[in-house]
């Protein structure tokens, strides 16, 4: 959708992909995969008590060649889909300041974050971007639907930090730390969802009209696209359309936008008045006239680095999607059941 969420809510740095693993930017860091380079800057600024103590996989002293051993490990979890570790770099220095990654359950539906900071980077806002840049590449490269994070009890900065991020507090509980062998400290335990990020209000924000455009194939499939990496709402899935410019009508500013994200021509007569999506966001209100279209010149691509998915009515669900797009789900799925016999889809065709 055209840049829809990024003019009103701000727009990320989208991630590299490299052989080693995905880079990630914020404004003053680097987020890279690990090196066995790094092992000896990692061991400088973890072997403090001070962090030590708020890891709970963390011994102290720290052994120099535990650092070594825990990068090769960081290795090996990423390329068994188990993790994904990062340095964080100060971007103007190149010099490693600390460590930042996600832990993902078998399911891959959840995420466990934990980073780390050299003292010397601590109260100088750092923290914070690594969490929002690593929570918003999750929610957009994998399949996560949840990120859960636990802290020491007494670490008033990381809770600080989650909490600017949107998690929630889940609960407390206690935790084996290995710089206390025997020993079980309180622990905080926070997790954040896609709806914890898209906070409804109910104010009555500016009104924005946008149009989307359910296409449903010979098959009844139905297409969906994926928001790309750098815009907000990203790895969320979507009916394709976007906003309407100055003078155009609903089905002439579809058409457009399905030609410029698609690729395809579509004649407005083409497209069926379905139904609205109303939906109050933090900073504006949005109003989605949503149309239904069969016909279509040309196979819909990707042309704006979205991926694209065309399914089944009864797996939409299966599709996380912005809180706007949700309930049309059942509408679309009911309205569909009515022409899977061939009398009814020629009907259909007639639009």
């Amino acid at each position: 959708m055209d840049d829809l969420f990024d003019s009103l809510v701000g727009t990320a740095i989208a991630a590299e992909d490299t052989a080693a693993g995905p880079v990630l930017r914020t404004s003053r860091l680097l987020l890279r995969p690990l090196e066995a380079a790094d092992a000896a800057s990692f061991h400088r600024l973890i072997n403090d008590w001070e962090i030590c103590r708020k890891l709970p996989d963390a011994p102290f002293p720290y052994p120099a060649a535990l650092a070594g051993d825990w990068i090769a490990a960081a290795d090996q979890d990423r390329a068994a889909g188990r993790a994904a570790q990062f340095a964080v770099v100060e971007a103007a220095s190149g010099a490693l300041i600390g460590c930042a990654g996600l832990r993902l359950s078998k399911d891959k539906k959840t995420a466990d974050l934990g980073y780390w900071l050299g003292r010397a980077f601590w109260r100088q806002g750092f923290g914070l971007e690594v969490a929002l840049r690593l929570t918003s590449w999750a929610f957009a490269a994998l399949s996560v639907l949840k990120i859960t994070a636990t802290v020491a009890a007494d670490n008033d900065g990381s809770v600080a930090v989650l909490s600017r991020v949107g998690f929630l507090p889940t609960g407390k509980g206690v935790q084996e730390f290995k710089c206390r062998p025997g020993a079980k400290l309180p622990v905080r335990h926070f997790a954040l969802t896609r709806e914890t990020t898209l906070a409804e209000v109910p104010a009555t924000p500016s009104m924005l009209l946008v149009v989307a455009c359910a296409l449903i194939d010979a098959q009844g499939r139905i297409l969906l696209a994926r928001r790309p990496e750098g815009k907000k709402l990203a790895g969320l899935w979507e009916f394709p359309g976007g906003k309407l410019h100055a003078g155009e009508t609903p089905e002439a500013a579809l058409a457009r936008e399905l030609h410029e994200e698609l690729g395809i021509e579509v004649l407005p007569k083409h497209l069926a008045p379905f139904v609205f999506a109303s939906h109050a966001y933090e900073s504006f209100h949005l109003l989605m006239p949503v149309f239904l279209c069969r016909k279509w010149r040309g196979v819909p691509k990707p042309r704006e680095g979205q991926a694209l998915a065309w399914v089944a009515p009864e797996r939409l669900v299966e599709y996380p999607m912005p809180p706007a797009d949700r309930p049309l789900i059942p509408m679309l799925r009911d309205f569909l059941r009515g022409f899977d016999d061939k009398s009814n889809r020629r009907d259909f065709d007639y639009w």
